[in-house]
């Protein structure tokens, strides 16, 4: 009697240890990002700032350098005013910067986009359906899409002036280079 209450005792422990260690790996350890090189990039629909429609699919023949912020992120703030210093000149190599913020206030993104003097387009993804879609985690989180709608590259992390530079040639269309 004494030895079967070991064998079920033992037994329960061993299935509680076994449950644990597996909420675990998959809470912290095992990679639950969608986005990955080589996969085609999800298509989505969100507003920006401005009001207009911003659709992935729209984009097919630029490269998209899509990044995933937020306003209490330090390494966002400090890569925002790279991205603007080089909108303008891969705008014009066909290159399109898209910066999707993960569910934040509209006031507080507005406010710190207007800081910042901000111009390429910024949308709030609301409810994070894109973010979890992409399986985006931490923040900042970019990827970069070539013109065949082809993810190329995902970087977690803040980005220097340098990597940010690198990142937009790389999606840079061949049409244009």
């Amino acid at each position: 009697m004494k030895r079967k209450r070991l064998i079920m005792r033992t037994s329960i422990l061993a299935v509680i240890a076994l449950a644990l260690a597996y909420t675990f790996y998959s809470n912290y350890i095992a990679d639950h990002s969608v986005a990955r090189a080589g996969n085609d990039a999800v298509n989505f629909a969100l507003t920006d700032l401005e009001g207009e429609r911003i659709e992935l699919d729209e984009y097919r023949g630029q490269g998209v350098f899509l990044n995933f912020w937020g306003t209490y992120c330090p390494p966002c703030v400090k890569e925002m005013p790279i991205m603007e210093d080089l909108y303008d000149e891969y705008k014009e190599q066909g290159v399109e910067i898209i910066a999707v913020n993960v569910n934040e206030p509209e006031l507080t993104v507005n406010q710190f986009v207007n800081r910042l003097n901000l111009t390429f387009p910024i949308a709030i993804d609301k409810g994070m359906r894109v973010s979890d879609a992409y399986g985006i985690s931490p923040l900042p989180t970019t990827i970069l899409i070539d013109e065949h709608g082809e993810i190329v590259k995902v970087h977690t992390g803040g980005m220097t002036d340098s990597q940010v530079r690198e990142f937009l040639e790389l999606i840079k269309p061949s049409t244009n280079s």
